[in-house]
């Protein structure tokens, strides 16, 4: 692909807008970071709070560990710690320098009920209001698409900012994501400069996520899948999982997010940088590799949507599959085998929240990828007709989709119902 073909400066795009750093998980984060610019607006630190929320994000701030949070969790810990001390110029990484005494100040605050949480019937899957309140002054912000996406502010019932369709704004996804195909990805992923920002950006994600599942690794964790696999030597699995184990129980280390996940960026990235590593592959290959991974990721995940029922590790696992069949020399045909196997095996994991076990999902989800891959290089894969495999990769790709946006609406209602009943 060459730099002057449209979808050359798509991708890039794609991958300088999804590789963002984040730290903890990122819908209690996206709460935080919303708090915080309504605490700025407001000028004052708020009286009352009140926050309404989509079912999906309530779901995946429940369990999820708070960084800085000293072992808070919930939509209302993280508004309260987002409106008391979080920086709102720092995005997704919101929490990461918080003042001392903030989340003793937190926990008084909410056994006062100074935060009331709502739930949001109706919207999209990833939308939130925080409203703040000082004596006759009031708040609002709202949230919605993706996780630093601001569509509205109003003070006093004045708007400060609204977007010209009141849900997308800057924060929303650059390009259409339809222009990504995998034979697209794959010309890309031969064809990028490594050296340039989108180069340094893939480094960035190595470096930050690595970090991150060493902490895991050397430390105890939630119930430290990652070194469970590590002692196995199962390496791939070990590294991702442990990145998760840190992360899903309150570590304060950024990562990078795909998909506004940060588990996903783990997942589509430390598994094939660890495969160069041990395979002696140079730096150069295992960041083209690294960046097939990433875009098969948001390939597969475009179409299913930022939160919904269908477990995202799957998608980055697929990419990281893909990605180890490419440094493993693969061509074309392989890297699609490799994602037709991973996916009509694993889709179907459900999303019950971002938690500690999500650690143990990523490791699952490898293995079917892993699996996906050795049959590939078999020259074996599944075929059309066999369950939800259509009749090329694409077809397959979208049916995943479907069946994620559509037929999984019903069981994400009811794993909500579960999880606040």
């Amino acid at each position: 692909m060459k730099k002057t073909d449209e979808r050359y400066g798509l991708y890039s795009q794609i991958l300088l807008y999804e590789l963002l750093p984040a730290g903890g998980c990122t819908e209690p984060i996206a709460i935080a970071y919303t708090a915080a610019v309504a605490r700025r607006e407001l000028g004052c630190r708020p009286e009352h709070m009140d926050v309404y929320a989509s079912g999906n994000l309530i779901k995946n701030a429940k369990a999820v560990y708070i960084p800085n949070g000293g072992n808070l969790r919930g939509v209302d810990a993280a508004a309260v710690l987002g409106a008391l001390g979080g920086n709102a110029e720092r995005a997704l990484e919101v929490l990461l320098d918080m003042p001392e005494g903030m989340v003793e100040e937190t926990r008084r605050l909410l056994a006062e009920n100074y935060c009331t949480v709502h739930v949001l019937e109706g919207g999209e899957a990833l939308q939130l209001v925080v409203r703040v309140q000082s004596g006759e002054n009031t708040v609002e912000v709202e949230l919605r698409h993706t996780h630093t996406n601001i569509v509205r502010i109003e003070k006093n019932g004045v708007c400060l900012k609204q977007t010209e369709d009141g849900s997308l704004s800057s924060g929303a996804e650059p390009v259409d994501y339809g222009c990504l195909t995998v034979e697209g990805i794959l010309d890309y992923a031969n064809s990028f400069d490594v050296s340039s920002e989108v180069g340094d950006r893939l480094r960035r994600q190595v470096e930050y996520n690595m970090r991150v599942a060493q902490e895991g690794l050397e430390n105890h964790w939630g119930v430290n899948v990652g070194q469970m696999y590590y002692a196995r030597g199962q390496h791939l699995q070990a590294y991702a999982a442990a990145g998760s184990d840190a992360r899903m129980s309150g570590c304060n280390l950024p990562v990078m997010i795909v998909s506004g996940s940060g588990n996903q960026g783990i997942t589509a990235s430390l598994p094939v940088a660890v495969y160069a590593r041990e395979h002696g592959i140079d730096e150069e290959r295992m960041l083209r590799a690294v960046a097939l991974s990433d875009l098969i990721a948001v390939h597969i995940k475009s179409g299913i949507g930022r939160l919904s029922a269908y477990c995202g590790a799957v998608c980055a696992a697929t990419g990281s599959g893909c990605a180890i069949t490419y440094l493993s020399g693969g061509g074309l045909k392989e890297i699609e085998d490799t994602l037709t196997n991973s996916l009509a095996v694993s889709s179907g994991m459900v999303c019950d929240g971002a938690k500690p076990s999500c650690a143990g999902k990523i490791a699952t989800s490898l293995e079917s990828a892993i699996m996906g891959h050795d049959l590939a290089m078999e020259g074996k894969a599944f075929q059309p007709g066999e369950g939800i495999v259509m009749d090329d990769v694409e077809d397959t790709i979208d049916a995943v989709g479907c069946m994620a946006s559509q037929g999984m609406q019903s069981t994400d209602q009811v794993i909500l119902k579960l999880m606040t009943k």
